[in-house]
């Protein structure tokens, strides 16, 4: 058999690791004996490298003749091997096809193996650990504001720019949240401390003067984050990348003190600046925070010595730094701060005042502590919750909110019905009954169409699709799999879980309206695509035009918008059509009772069996159900807070289901027995009248814990706070 030789140049130098493909010669020559032992399809595993493995690698690489230089902190391993035969280059990269290809590859994959430890089992257990010295990456992301509710970019600000604005790759929910991940000229390296290190100076001018005051004045806080990021690119057959990049997001947070507990908060980011008097001056001044002391907390490995980050932190400071003589980036000494003292910066005396004509220096310190948190609790300081008495109050509340109900319901069906029921058998045994009374009477209309029954079929299909994608999140959110390292990934899991429950929305509204006698299918398919999304789209355009005047980079791009009109008109639609085809075609669902020809007139109503009154009622108990976990919910999407806490939320859930099922039970019966047959509509708006104490509970929250000054900001809230009041409606309903 006929082979070629290849080298595989691998290249391990602080972080960043390649594999490049290099033809010794074109001369040919007879392949070895085949290696005993099988290895795993490197183009189908992930790839781990581990120190001490590489190391007998090299060794046993350098036993058989090749050349291995070997150094400590800066490992440079060449390999010399025989590569897969000409034919097995033209052959299929499926497992089944390598393994038919020459035996040969097998001594290839073993050494390769043994260097990169190739593991399938491991694409779990896959982390990047950090040895002295390697690179940490310091991105900036978006400037916040609770006051505004508007995000900036970063470099909105006239901030130290690096000579290349590189943005990071962002998913479709990092976007949505306006999101925008850039680089910094912030760097640091492993377990160096770096004590007053100057970032640029800036002088600032009129425009740039009133551009740092506005953002003061408004409260903006800078959001940072640190990246691991090493790149492992395997190159086999005429170059076939496999590469897994491992990218770990920790948020830069302020530590702070609790007045009344001994534990630590956190708070997201930190601000651009204050805005007070200093030195006795009546006079509100801005002053600019330009000094950062961070600290880096990591878990050590014992046995590699490597390390894993599990914190990032940042104390900020106003500093009015002074030096001598003329500014030179590479010479200028601060004497406000010594680069070779030991000490960071503690305290400033003279803070750094932002007037058009003053200079500002940006500079920093790096700390590293040790950590007793492993690399996998990293996130519990983040999450950390005080008020878990207050979710179980609410859960208790709420569970006796249930059990009220189902005492009503279980009452209702097994008492009320019988002595209905036994009471009629009575009078018609003694041939006492002149006429029937209460619910039995109106049995011939109960099932009569109501009015608008193709609206009642689009909504009934468009919430049973919120009911499936809000189900299934909640599942892969107790499960884990949302964790919050992984930015933006809970808003693209909702959008990708609507589009794909179009198929059973369709579905639920066409069997529905075949129940009605209905035979347009496709219009029923076409109004259950595009009602809902069509009006949530109307008052999203209307907002992000909004936006966009701002300049604000929650501002949804052009590119995005057709992604969004794609996954609607692509994806969702079609699969409602589906949906739609498939419910059309199956058998329509048969009345248990024939339906009179002539509609029997409804008495007199109690003013309490108003249809209006009676609906508002029936929203107040789901409503009690969810209002004290809504607090957290608003709490964390207005003031920039984490929300993590899925498993109470995952039975909230739950009982608002119960909660919505129930009390519809409960009135639907009691306007049966007023011989009210025009159930459909007032049954499925009971439990919907939520949604009008959620958008009046919004408004309260708007006016109590938001301090939004700006029209457009209040436009914004109101904007969205409609369009989840909406959503909430359509899912209660159903």
């Amino acid at each position: 058999m006929k082979t070629r030789w290849v080298r595989f140049n691998w290249k391990y130098q602080r972080g960043n690791m390649k594999a490049v493909t290099v033809p010794i010669s074109n001369r040919t020559k007879t392949a070895p004996a085949p290696a005993p032992a099988p290895a795993p399809n490197p183009l189908w595993v992930v790839a781990r490298l581990r120190f001490f493995e590489t190391r007998s690698a090299c060794e046993r690489a350098s036993r058989s003749g090749s050349r291995t230089p070997w150094r400590f902190g800066d490992l440079s391993l060449s390999l010399r091997f025989f590569c897969f035969s000409s034919t097995a280059l033209a052959a299929s990269t499926s497992p089944a096809s390598l393994r038919r290809t020459s035996r040969r590859k097998e001594e290839v994959i073993d050494v390769i193996n043994n260097v990169m430890e190739i593991e399938k089992r491991d694409t779990k257990k896959m982390r990047w650990k950090c040895l002295g010295g390697d690179p940490l990456q310091v991105k900036v992301n978006k400037l916040t504001s609770t006051k505004t509710q508007l995000p900036y970019s970063y470099y909105s600000l006239p901030y130290c720019t690096p000579q290349k604005i590189q943005d990071s790759a962002e998913n479709l929910g990092e976007v949505l949240r306006g999101d925008r991940i850039e680089n910094s000229l912030y760097t640091f390296k492993m377990r160096e401390p770096q004590m007053c290190n100057i970032v640029c100076n800036l002088k600032l001018d009129a425009k740039t003067a009133k551009e740092f005051k506005e953002k003061i004045s408004d409260e903006y806080r800078v959001n940072i984050k640190y990246s691991t990021t090493i790149e492992i690119g395997l190159y086999l057959i005429v170059a076939l990348p496999f590469m897994h990049r491992i990218l770990d997001n920790l948020p830069l947070v302020v530590p702070l003190k609790r007045n009344d507990q001994d534990s630590t908060v956190y708070q997201l980011g930190f601000h651009v600046g204050l805005k007070g008097q200093y030195s006795g001056s009546k006079e509100e001044k801005h002053f600019i925070h330009n000094h950062l002391a961070f600290t880096v907390k990591y878990h050590k490995d014992v046995l590699t010595e490597s390390a894993r980050i599990v914190g990032f932190e940042v104390k900020p400071f106003s500093v009015k730094h002074e030096y001598e003589g003329k500014w030179d980036a590479k010479t200028t000494r601060l004497t406000t701060c010594d680069p070779h003292a030991k000490h960071t910066v503690v305290n400033s005396n003279s803070p750094q005042e932002v007037e058009e004509g003053n200079e500002i220096i940006f500079t920093y310190d790096v700390e590293f502590q040790e950590s007793d948190v492993k690399w996998a609790s990293r996130w519990d300081a983040y999450l950390l919750m005080n008020d878990d008495q207050i979710h179980w109050f609410s859960i208790v509340n709420s569970l006796m909110i249930v059990l009220f109900l189902s005492g009503m319901v279980a009452m209702i069906m097994l008492r009320t019905l019988y002595r209905d029921i036994a009471k009629y058998n009575e009078l018609e045994t003694q041939e006492e009954a002149q006429e029937e009374t209460g619910w039995k009477l109106v049995h011939g209309d109960v099932f009569r169409p109501p009015n608008n029954s193709d609206l009642l079929c689009v909504y009934v299909g468009t919430g049973l699709q919120f009911f499936g994608m809000i189900l299934v999140t909640m599942i892969f959110a107790v499960l884990g799999f949302l964790s919050p390292s992984n930015r933006g990934g809970l808003m693209t899991a909702m959008l990708l879980l609507w589009v794909f429950m179009g198929i059973f929305a369709g579905y639920s509204s066409t069997r529905l309206y075949k129940m009605f006698k209905g035979s347009e299918w496709k219009k029923i398919a076409l109004r259950t695509a595009t009602m809902f999304p069509a009006v949530v789209s109307a008052i999203f355009f209307v907002l992000n035009a909004l936006i966009w005047g701002q300049k604000s980079s929650g501002a949804v791009p052009f590119g995005t918008m057709f992604a969004l009109i794609f996954l609607w008109f692509g994806i969702s639609v079609p699969l409602v059509f589906v949906g739609s085809y498939v419910g059309f075609k199956k058998p329509a669902i048969e009345n248990p009772v024939k339906t009179n020809k002539i509609p029997r007139q409804i008495p007199e109503q109690a003013w309490y069996m108003n249809p209006v009154f009676s609906i508002l009622i029936g929203g107040i108990l789901p409503f009690g159900a969810v209002f004290i976990e809504l607090f957290f919910i608003l709490t964390s999407i207005w003031l920039n807070q984490f929300y993590y806490i899925f498993g109470f939320l995952f039975l909230v859930f739950i009982i608002l289901v119960v909660t919505c099922a129930e009390i519809t039970i409960v009135l639907c019966y009691f306007q049966l027995c007023s011989e009210d047959y025009l159930w459909w509509w007032r049954s499925y708006l009971t439990s919907g009248s939520s949604a009008l104490y959620l958008f009046l509970y919004a408004t309260f929250y708007f006016f109590t814990k938001l301090e939004i000054t700006k029209l457009v900001s209040a436009i914004f809230y109101f904007g969205y706070m409609l369009i989840a009041s909406y959503a909430f409606f359509v899912v209660t309903d159903d």
